[in-house]
């Protein structure tokens, strides 16, 4: 863990430099060291530059003491891009920025660390977009997908990065800095007529190219798709352009600090259709096909993919669009001026794919959310994929290979020809229009057989492609994976002129070295390899599911979708700080670290660790929005029982997790405990034990709901239609009775007889604050009670999403083969789910009244019910009210996530999370109801925004008809 001398001075030499931040500790070496890809290189340190000055100071004082570099956006690279024993320069934190977009000549001067997103949301205002859409364009940067030379789905139709860059702003290898673009005779000449290593590149790259004419005309493949290798193909052109070969360099050429772009007319109509086959070659022949079509996307995606779907947690309920067990869908895609111009070009296409596969089921889709349901899981491909259980994975080392469409038939069995004959099966999906398809063969790495089977298949599949006329690269690039099939691919001769032109670039060697050119071998720095022999951690909650904690933490593969922060709620913390330690991916690669020893064993335990794992607000986003199905807060439960057992339990987190008791008191005490706790010595005993002094508690209730509910008369109706367990939680029973009060009368309005059991509390605060062995006794408590009722087909129903959820997902894992839990845990329902399930049988006997004038609600959902349930069913009984307008909030977490919001060192962040959509939102819309069922939300809302927002029970039984 210990830096070297070299590493120490280089430290200190870029600390005193930079106005940027500067990381060379082993944690922030330890995130860095992992991307997307198989590989796993340790940098020597990482740096966050402000701007273009502390990256022309940064690359000058790494040519100066001979140190490699490497530049990095989000670290979503398949081929080992972004990794290597470097100082890694991280341009996504602070060089993110939109300089300048000029709608009327169509382009947009940028900062390489935006993410495309963002890109495209800024365009969005004059109609315009970045036409490049890699599956991952929610967190990918611009300049990864200059590095990489991306493309995406509709690159049929708009072609490459490479097509829609027009100039560069780069600071070279020795530090200087320079605007690559198109030059005039005037402007070469003023080039070469300066010395210095730009004048150099600018007057002996174009020679490179030129000696090289007849090889690049016999060597480079006639595709649209053609990344691998340098552009030498592009200084052939005039005028002379060297950003052009910048484009699909990965860092090895020049570092990009700003790039002016192009961008395209944002389609003004589009139609879509599913087409579902019995077999991948079917799917290609249709494709051959569909090019004679009017199309702007042909999108491959096998069963492999769909299975995947089919049980992740955001996806699974929106699978509709998908009939029966197709082994294929393609997804074609149309533009028009017009919806008429792009429907009539969608039956075109349709009528082709059926006079090439008549047996072929077309879908076509016109809600414009099942649309955007089909790009999910088309986008979500690498995720869902490698989201795959156990040892053998679908391993992307020749998943980018691409050759002329019209060839995929037959190229699509040959090699299944090769995955078959080497003894393994394969997953295939991508853009089937541009002839790029990546196709992942399973693959155990933990194995040496599994290593030998990979490079067989590899150089098999070289081959195979060089047979067929195509590329190695189709727009992964190629890094390391593929940077060892270069010469292969291009021949000695073209090789030896990258070499040239690299050393011309980079005389010293320092960008990013190894890549492209001069790779080590494929098998080597592997992430997980034969030697891989993880820790085996002894665990409180059962991981027999995810094959132990090991593998729960190896779920993460790098693809970085927890960085996204345009949608979703994953991840809050990344969200408001844009740290890599504070994503999923960061949290995940720490623990591997720890776990494979890459750091000291006993850091399991450390406050360094906690640290990196303390602002996982233990939100789930990441169960349900990971397309792999991380579960971070799991592993961060299981990580603080560890934690406690070796540094003891904090006296705040004690009084957090058992907040029942001592709502208890409180309850008992009021009004005058609520008066006690605005006194100021309370205040300071408050922010002595680390909550935050902005921050109030919330009142105790004078009547508990339990003693309301005692008391209370019930509705004639009740009873008629059968019983119900109200699990009341700790929040509504001593401090919202109302949203069990307005529960109550739903139910028994609905025919109800509501009970209400001795239950404990649910052990979700003990669960967050690590102390799991307490939570088990609760859950055993509550289990052996509900379970009288259940066996007698009597639901339980709950109105906290984070007290009635956690007997479906926690308690499983605290009592682990217990047939109690499981029966308990199948019939636990939110109220909203409860109700909706008897609307839609039409078996909801409630009637809502009519408001008086159309009234706007803002619904937010909890997290957990967002991550584990969905919020369809709170929309469907909201529209059960007439005049009611409905706008469900696209805001993420709210940013309080229990306890986290009120503790002292949370607080800031937490309030930045709640100010990054959530708050402005409700402040622009202050005639508008704010419905939301969490506790936590609802106080935050009210910390933040100064307003009371409704439960969503509330909400539903005021507005019904007596």
């Amino acid at each position: 863990m210990e830096l070297g001398r070299i590493e120490q001075d280089l430290e200190h030499a870029l600390s005193s430099r930079l106005d940027g931040d500067v990381h060379f500790d082993a944690y922030s070496r330890a995130l860095y060291n992992t991307d997307a890809s198989i590989y796993q290189i340790e940098p020597l340190g990482v740096i966050f530059p402000k701007d273009a000055d502390d990256v022309s100071k940064a690359v000058r004082l790494a040519y100066k003491e001979r140190v490699a570099i490497l530049p990095r956006g989000a670290g979503t690279s398949l081929s080992g891009q972004t990794v290597n024993n470097a100082i890694v320069i991280d341009t996504s934190k602070y060089m993110r920025d939109v300089w300048q977009i000029n709608p009327e000549e169509r382009w947009a001067w940028v900062g390489p660390g935006l993410v495309i997103d963002d890109l495209n949301k800024a365009a969005k205002a004059h109609g315009l977009k970045f036409a490049p859409d890699p599956s991952t364009v929610n967190r990918a940067t611009v300049g990864g997908a200059i590095g990489n030379n991306s493309c995406g789905a509709h690159s049929i139709l708009y072609g490459k990065t490479l097509d829609h860059v027009l100039e560069l702003e780069t600071v070279l290898s020795d530090g200087s800095v320079t605007r690559l673009g198109p030059l005039t005779p005037v402007e070469l000449g003023m080039k070469l007529s300066c010395p210095g290593l730009e004048s150099d590149i600018h007057r002996q790259a174009p020679l490179i190219a030129k000696l090289q004419r007849e090889e690049i005309d016999l060597r480079f493949p006639r595709i649209q798709r053609r990344v691998s290798g340098y552009n030498l193909d592009e200084l052939l052109k005039e005028p002379l352009n060297l950003s052009r070969v910048i484009v699909g360099s990965e860092g090895t050429l020049a570092f990009i600090t700003a790039a002016k772009v192009n961008l395209v007319p944002i389609p003004k109509a589009t139609g879509l259709a599913v087409f579902h086959f019995s077999s991948i070659v079917q799917a290609m022949e249709a494709t051959v096909a569909l090019l004679d079509a009017n199309v702007s996307a042909i999108e491959l995606v096998d069963n492999r993919i769909l299975d995947a779907a089919r049980t992740n947690l955001s996806l699974a309920n929106r699978m509709g669009f998908v009939q029966g067990n197709p082994k294929a869908l393609l997804i074609v895609e149309t533009t028009g001026d017009s919806i008429p111009e792009a429907q009539a070009a969608l039956n075109h296409a349709v009528t082709l794919a059926k006079r090439a596969v008549p047996d072929c089921i077309p879908t076509p889709i016109h809600d414009p959310k099942t649309q955007s349901t089909v790009w999910e899981v088309r986008q979500a491909g690498l995720g869902l994929l490698m989201g795959v259980r156990g040892d053998e994975k679908p391993i992307p080392f020749v998943e980018d290979t691409a050759v002329a469409p019209e060839k995929l038939p037959d190229y699509v069995r040959r090699f299944e020809e090769i995955v078959h004959s080497n003894e393994t099966t394969a997953a295939y999906y991508g853009h089937a229009s541009a002839g790029c398809l990546h196709i992942r063969p399973l693959i155990n790495l933990k194995k040496q057989s599994g290593v030998k089977r990979m490079v067989q298949i590899a150089e098999d599949v070289a081959d195979l492609v060089l047979e067929f006329g195509g590329s190695l690269s189709g727009e992964h690039g190629d890094g390391i994976v593929r940077g060892t099939f270069t010469e292969k691919m291009f021949g000695p001769t073209l090789y030896q002129a990258f070499r040239d032109l690299k050393l011309l670039f980079d005389p010293r060697r320092i960008l990013n070295p190894g890549k492209i050119i001069d790779c080590p071998p494929m098998t080597a720095n592997l992430r997980i390899g034969p030697m891989y022999k993880p820790t085996n951690i002894s665990t409180t909650l059962d991981f027999s599911r995810e094959s132990g904690f090991a593998s729960a933490v190896e779920q993460c593969n790098g693809q970085g979708a927890c960085r996204k922060t345009s949608s979703g709620a994953m991840c809050p913390s990344y969200m408001a700080t844009r740290d890599e330690e504070h994503s999923t991916r960061g949290r995940a690669n720490l623990l591997r670290a720890v776990l494979t020893r890459l750091l000291p064993a006993e850091q399991f335990t450390s406050k360094r660790l906690h640290k990196a794992l303390d602002l996982c607000l233990e939100c789930k986003a990441c169960k349900a929005e990971c397309p792999s199905g991380v579960d971070m807060a799991k592993l961060k439960f299981e990580f603080l029982s560890h934690y406690n057992r070796a540094n003891g339990v904090p006296l705040r987190s004690r009084l957090f997790a058992d907040i029942a008791r001592l709502n208890r008191i409180g309850c008992r005490l009021a009004p005058f405990s609520n008066w006690l706790m605005l006194l100021p010595p309370t205040r300071w005993l408050l922010t002595r034990i680390g909550i935050h002094p902005k921050r109030k508690l919330p009142r105790f209730a004078r009547q508990t709901f339990s003693k309301w509910f005692q008391d209370h008369r019930r509705d004639g109706k009740a009873g008629t239609r059968g019983e119900v367990i109200l699990f009341h939680d700790t929040f509504t029973e001593g401090n919202y009775p109302t949203a069990g009060i307005a529960a109550t009368r739903l139910l028994e309005k609905a025919g109800f007889l509501v009970s209400l059991p001795p239950r404990a509390c649910c052990g979700r605060p003990m669960i967050s604050k690590g102390m799991l062995e307490d939570a088990r006794m609760n859950a055993r408590h509550n289990v052996d009670l509900l379970f009288e009722y259940v066996a007698k087909g009597i639901p339980i129903i709950g109105t906290e999403p984070s007290c009635i959820l956690t007997l479906r997902d926690e308690y499983p894992d605290l009592l682990p083969r217990d047939e109690k839990v499981l029966a308990v845990a199948k019939h636990s329902f939110l109220l909203d789910e409860f109700l909706a399930d008897l609307s839609k049988k039409g078996e909801l006997d409630l009637q809502f009244r009519e408001q008086p004038e159309t009234e706007t609600v803002l619904f937010h959902g909890h997290c957990h019910q967002k991550a584990l349930v969905g919020l369809q069913d709170s929309l469907q009984l909201l529209g059960l009210v007439p005049q009611v307008n409905v706008k469900p909030l696209d805001a993420g977490c709210c940013g309080m996530a229990g306890a986290f919001g009120f503790e002292k060192e949370h607080y800031d962040i937490s309030m930045q999370i709640g100010e990054r959509i959530l708050f402005p939102t409700i402040r622009d819309n202050p005639t508008a109801t704010v419905i939301i069922s969490g506790t936590s939300c609802r106080q935050q809302i009210e910390h933040g925004v100064g307003i009371k927002a409704t439960h969503l029970s509330e909400f539903l039984a005021h507005a019904l008809v007596d």
